[in-house]
């Protein structure tokens, strides 16, 4: 886990500049904020306190705003790493709140989730503010499903450690040693083998169950017709 997010607080307590000066700097568009928390509270990454640290020292060195904003506009600020811009690094991420929206379920499902250990978020500020990548909302359906399978949640975090270890192999296979890679995917495929044969007993009990509802059906509007017609006979007999 990255802890390398930081809600505003955070990045004063890092930065040591004040909070007035900070956001002059952000009105001047010489950083900005990756994203928002659920609560509307602006997030920063690690990248930002570069940018902050290089700003400071082309404060130092005798530059003002205007010339910085300049600069940064022009050529960046030195140092700053290329082919990443600080304002678009959190998109690919989702708070609590976004993700229980897109995956349909409750923030205190998902804190529940990751109290058991089945979810993880990816980043993570100090006081614990958590973002999600947006894997994870496809990640949530597969345990939603698991649960209505019968899967207990020791079970379904087997399988959810798996389905994260895939993620971490497919997005770069060389991060694992060999070995530990090839363990983990032969567990990978007995536990898609299991999931399998036990898919197909649901099916063989789903078609077993629609089989014996439409019959029974037919069965439950038989007898309520024939109840129906009891019923009206009673009533002509009384006449």
């Amino acid at each position: 886990m990255n802890k390398n997010i930081f809600v505003r607080g955070e990045l004063l307590a890092k930065t040591n500049v004040p909070e007035g000066i900070l956001k002059q700097w952000e009105k001047n568009d010489l950083f900005k904020p990756v994203g928002f928390t659920d609560d509307h509270e602006p997030f920063y990454s690690a990248q930002t306190l570069e940018r902050i640290a290089q700003i400071q020292k082309l404060l130092d060195l005798g530059y003002g705003l205007e010339e910085i904003r300049k600069i940064v506009k022009k050529v960046g600020l030195p140092g700053a790493k290329r082919g990443k811009k600080d304002n678009h690094e959190g998109s690919d991420y989702l708070t609590v709140g976004d993700l229980a929206e897109k995956a349909d379920v409750s923030p205190r499902t998902l804190k529940h989730w990751e109290d058991k250990g089945i979810i993880e978020p990816q980043m993570r500020s100090e006081g614990g503010f958590r973002l999600y990548s947006k894997a994870y909302v496809e990640l949530c359906q597969w345990i939603k499903d698991l649960q209505l399978f019968g899967y207990s949640l020791d079970e379904i975090k087997t399988i959810s450690s798996l389905a994260l270890d895939f993620l971490a192999l497919d997005n770069d296979s060389a991060a694992v040693p060999e070995a530990d890679a090839a363990g983990r995917l032969d567990a990978m495929l007995a536990e898609m083998q299991s999931l399998h044969n036990k898919m197909k007993q649901l099916k063989e009990g789903i078609d077993r169950w629609e089989v014996l509802l439409k019959k029974r059906k037919k069965d439950v509007l038989g007898i309520k017709d024939r109840l129906h017609k009891r019923s009206k006979g009673k009533k002509k007999r009384k006449k």
